[in-house]
């Protein structure tokens, strides 16, 4: 019998990923499934970005690149960074990934070892918990909570911090709940911060020019006071409809005063997966400094379809739904449904053909909510709230 290490006993799943591959299932099997689960913009990625790799291709970029990323795609985040968050960083600070989850895995095996803590949103992407527990440290959630807007509390997080405390993770807009931390959240949170210049930050920003209703996305490179201890992960999936690219970029700490973080995560890059593909890396270049519409578009309907979600929620038995500030997800609150919310996601893709992901997929602090992905098209998502009504007229109380 094979022994592998006791920490891949640990490794958790994302179970967007579970519920495509059984709402997958069930259409082979003729069944009529609205997904509404999968955290991915239904839209195509824009035709200059298509145009920009074939052409990388064709002139014959085909071979390694730097394991830091070509200069020119770092140097392109530069440039887009500077425009969203008006921060000057260098290019020898920015780490190009082949998309957001390897930031979170370099940085979290960078912090976690038996015996440390890492802190991280409850409910929140669910790797984030996965990572920490493959490490072998100790995972301390910080509660996001419906009556805060789903933002987190810099005063709930600050009081968490022990000795032991080694990074903190942060993700605003937020994925699952559709949150944005208010400016002066964070402002609190930093400044609490100071008596614990030990403690990394992870910031996640995957979703930063994802707001409504005029909310504005605080980054935390606009703190320069924790500048030396400051993971920023973001990348090219969600903002340019660009998931299956697999393209994500992070900026770093660089030099003895931040631990020399960048180099560390470039050692593990040559060791890992060694480089990003050349024509991505050139799609890139082309998503950030082509034109933006194909983006504006696609929010504004994005937008359309938050304000058709929420209504409709809010119109279902036993349901209640706050308006999400952020992303494309919607987080209802399902406990007067009288079904526990795994469950209801479940019988929801069985009985009625909709895709959704339970509640406490993403966290302990979960139970009681389901998520919902509004990246689809408004038809689909009318007649899923048709069959979520009816479902649970007929079934409420029986969960």
């Amino acid at each position: 019998m094979l022994h592998t290490v006791a920490a891949f006993d640990r490794l958790g799943e994302e179970n967007a990923f579970a519920v495509l591959a059984r709402a997958t299932a069930l259409a082979a099997q003729g069944k009529d499934i609205i997904n509404l689960g999968i955290g991915q913009p239904d839209f195509k990625t824009p035709g200059h970005i298509v145009e920009a790799a074939i052409k990388a291709l064709k002139d014959g970029h085909h071979g390694y690149t730097p394991a830091t990323g070509l200069l020119a795609t770092r140097e392109a985040v530069v440039r887009r960074t500077l425009t969203t968050t008006g921060v000057e960083v260098s290019p020898e600070n920015v780490m190009i990934l082949p998309g957001g989850k390897p930031t979170m895995y370099a940085a979290i095996i960078m912090f976690g070892e038996p015996g440390a803590e890492i802190m991280y949103p409850d409910p929140g992407f669910p790797i984030y918990r996965s990572m920490i527990e493959f490490t072998g440290a100790t995972p301390v959630p910080i509660p996001i909570r419906e009556e805060n807007g789903f933002a987190f509390s810099a005063e709930e997080t600050l009081a968490l911090i022990t000795q032991k405390t080694r990074l903190i993770i942060l993700n605003s807009p937020a994925n699952p709940t559709g949150g944005v931390t208010p400016k002066a959240e964070i402002d609190k949170l930093v400044k609490g911060l100071e008596k614990h210049p030990d403690v990394a930050i992870l910031s996640d920003e995957i979703y930063d020019v994802m707001t409504y209703d005029g909310e504005q996305h605080t980054s935390l490179l606009n703190y320069p006071e924790i500048r030396d201890r400051l993971i920023v992960l973001n990348g090219w999936s969600k903002t340019w409809a660009m998931t299956g690219w697999r393209m994500g970029w992070s900026i770093w700490p660089n030099g003895e005063k931040g631990g020399n973080l960048y180099d560390k995560v470039r050692k593990l890059a040559v060791n890992c997966w060694s480089c990003v593909n050349a024509p991505s890396q050139f799609a890139g270049i082309a998503a950030i400094d082509g034109p933006q519409d194909e983006v504006e578009k696609m929010m504004k309907a994005f937008d359309r379809r938050r304000k058709i979600v929420v209504e409709g929620l809010n119109d279902l038995p036993g349901v209640s739904c706050i308006t999400p500030k952020g992303a494309f997800y919607a987080f209802p609150n399902v406990s007067k449904t009288g079904w526990k919310a795994k469950k209801l996601a479940s019988e929801l893709l069985d009985d009625a053909g909709v895709a959704l992901i339970g509640g406490p997929d993403f966290g302990v602090l979960g139970e009681g909510y389901i998520r919902l992905s509004y990246a689809n098209s408004e038809e689909n998502i009318l007649r899923a709230l048709e069959r979520m009504k009816a479902f649970l007229n007929r079934t409420h109380n029986q969960g």
